[in-house]
């Protein structure tokens, strides 16, 4: 975790969020945290490798009778509504309350809540059992925060609908939806698309990173759920979704000028975060 003044410096707003996230990446680097994550089977594997690729240890345990046993081990918990059973909705609810227990930051990843109310009474079930003071990020397209906040939004799949999609002519919309859902959940909300928003409730962060080839891949989404809990670890929440948004986001638009389909475009995104530099981020870094 990193010094507690850093932490308030950056709260007051005095220090450079490119520095803020050099930080959190070397933090993350040099503790190598164990990152406990509840994902689905269809991303399972480039989520551990992104964990890895970032400096962190991932284990995907996911028995309702380990996983909290696992989790006070952790530094951060990544949960993930994807392809959903009876066995990770019931680790998702214990993993997710030990976490909060014992202070441990929590990405909730809620896939598909706008098409299933199966999944949508899952979420409601685990903020209903929320602790107080509880670190958490909840993490969703704009469709499923709708889903969230609105008692009747229903969408086809697990994409974001069209209308629903953050563009310049509704933005201001999808910024004052994010705060009131950040500011009743107390959470962190990071509404991933085209164009990723983070915010507290208070300050509002608009990461215009990324490739169109990403979304030509399945699981990008997952990735950058499982590697915002990585820098969850560090001890800055806010500035650690931030730094998600922004890095994987460069990793795509460098994996997409070197690669000449999705197959390698793949491992050129990997090898991307792997070894991207400070530099590399300061030069293409796109946040308002």
């Amino acid at each position: 975790m990193l010094k507690k003044e850093m932490y308030m410096a950056a709260g007051d707003g005095c220090y450079p969020i490119v520095k803020i996230i050099s930080e959190i990446r070397k933090s993350v680097k040099e503790n190598a945290p164990l990152i406990h994550c509840i994902t689905n089977p269809i991303s399972i594997h480039d989520c551990a490798n992104v964990v890895l690729a970032a400096g962190a240890r991932p284990m995907m345990a996911e028995h309702p009778e380990e996983v909290a046993e696992i989790t006070v081990t952790a530094g951060a918990l990544a949960l993930n509504l994807g392809n959903i059973t009876d066995a990770r909705k019931a680790s998702i609810l214990i993993a997710g309350k030990t976490a909060m227990e014992h202070d441990i930051p929590v990405i909730v990843d809620m896939v598909g809540i706008g098409c299933s109310h199966f999944r949508k009474n899952i979420i409601r079930e685990f903020l209903n059992q929320r602790v107080k003071g509880a670190r958490l990020i909840l993490k969703g397209n704009m469709s499923e925060l709708m889903a969230l906040a609105l008692e009747h939004h229903d969408v086809s799949g697990v994409d974001a609908a069209p209308e629903d999609m953050l563009s310049k002519d509704h933005a201001e919309e999808g910024i004052r939806l994010a705060k009131e859902v950040a500011k009743k959940y107390h959470a962190v909300v990071l509404a991933s698309g085209a164009t990723d928003l983070v915010t507290d409730g208070e300050k509002v962060y608009m990461i215009h990173n990324g490739s169109e080839m990403m979304s030509k891949i399945t699981g990008t989404g997952c990735m950058l759920n499982v590697l915002t809990a990585a820098y969850m670890s560090s001890g800055f929440i806010l500035e650690g979704a931030v730094a998600a948004c922004v890095v994987l986001g460069i990793s795509g638009e460098i994996a997409s000028e070197r690669c000449s389909g999705t197959g390698s475009f793949q491992t050129e995104f990997l090898d991307a975060l792997f070894s991207m530099t400070d530099t590399q981020i300061e030069e293409r870094i796109k946040i308002s």
